[in-house]
């Protein structure tokens, strides 16, 4: 008899195993490829200095098939990037510091955001680091107002100045948007502390517009001198005319005026990393955003920033911009 018995049981334990296995480490639906580009070389072009003075900061999220993977994120053909705004007492220079954010700047970013949010995350969280990130981008400014009935047209070749951006994240509270519609306000919240958003004094002009053109250089970042991103523009998902077309899809009674900014998103590299078999694993145990953040603070935490590291993004002909991480001003 329990020859017969025990093979039924070791069977219908193992089935469930192989199935949940399937399921955390099933490949992805579509897999990411990268745009069609026409890569401009730098000698056709000019470099001008930089004075940024936009109206709007638009972010892009997810734009390189390594950051998609190393951030487990879902991508879909048909559905656009995410898309978010930063703030303009984010933007930055070349050698100047950032400040870390205080526990009290956390709790009142959120609380400003959500109300109740804030008060809620002080009473859980007795321990709340910032988690700073890093994110090396290639950036534009948009250069003339566009015309947004000419997006549709292939041949759309908007006037757009290049530039190097490092979009710093405070990704404690980008957690807080798991599970919720506007998850990727959260992002922009996350992103919009004073200083976060360094650039380069240099912005690269082409000499000629032209439909999916950009500089194809290979963008970098260094903490402590530890190259920790180096990925070439070529591999980006989007093109500059597409990812146009996305942020008038998301705000369609918003003008696209000379001086706003795109940053184009970041390749892989960064220090906010989950394993996709964790994540799915955590969606199928229904965790909510504060068990999410509680699970991120467990894990290792050495590669997230901290005062006195010192960040230099660069790249080729753009040069570099560099900033160290300092403690709060005194009062």
């Amino acid at each position: 008899m329990w020859k017969r018995i025990v093979p039924g049981l070791l069977i219908g334990i193992t089935i469930p195993f192989i199935l949940l296995f399937i399921y955390l480490f099933r490949p992805l639906s579509h897999t990411p490829s990268p745009a069609s580009f026409n890569c401009a070389n730098i000698a056709d072009g000019t470099f001008q200095k930089f004075e940024p003075n936009p109206v709007h900061i638009y972010g892009i999220g997810l734009s390189y098939s390594q950051h998609i993977e190393e951030t487990a994120s879902s991508f879909e053909p048909a559905e656009p990037p995410p898309i978010f705004e930063k703030s303009q007492i984010a933007l930055n220079t070349d050698g100047q510091s950032i400040a870390m954010p205080t526990r009290t700047d956390l709790m009142e970013a959120l609380e400003s955001f959500e109300p109740g949010l804030g008060s809620k995350v002080d009473a859980n969280f007795p321990e709340l680091p910032v988690l700073l990130d890093y994110e090396v981008e290639l950036a534009f400014v948009i250069l003339s107002d566009i015309d947004t009935s000419e997006l549709a047209k292939e041949d759309f070749s908007p006037e757009l100045g290049f530039f190097l951006a490092n979009d710093v994240s405070a990704r404690s509270i980008a957690v807080m948007g798991e599970g919720q519609n506007n998850r990727y306000d959260y992002w922009g919240l996350s992103k919009s502390f004073p200083g976060f958003l360094p650039v380069s004094h240099q912005l690269w002009i082409p000499d000629r517009s032209g439909p999916n053109s950009l500089p194809c250089i290979t963008i970098e970042t260094y903490v402590n001198e530890e190259l920790r991103q180096s990925t070439s523009i070529a591999d980006m998902i989007y093109t500059p005319a597409e990812l146009i077309r996305h942020i008038h899809q998301k705000y369609p009674n918003r003008s696209l005026k000379e001086g706003d900014i795109v940053l184009m998103g970041t390749p892989g590299g960064v220090a906010f990393q989950t394993p996709r078999w964790l994540a799915r694993l955590g969606s199928l145990a229904g965790m909510d955003r504060f068990a999410k953040l509680n699970a991120v603070l467990r894990r290792d935490r050495s590669r997230f920033l901290e005062v006195g590291d010192k960040m230099r993004i660069q790249a080729e002909e753009f040069g570099s911009v560099s900033n160290e991480i300092v403690g709060p001003p005194e009062d």
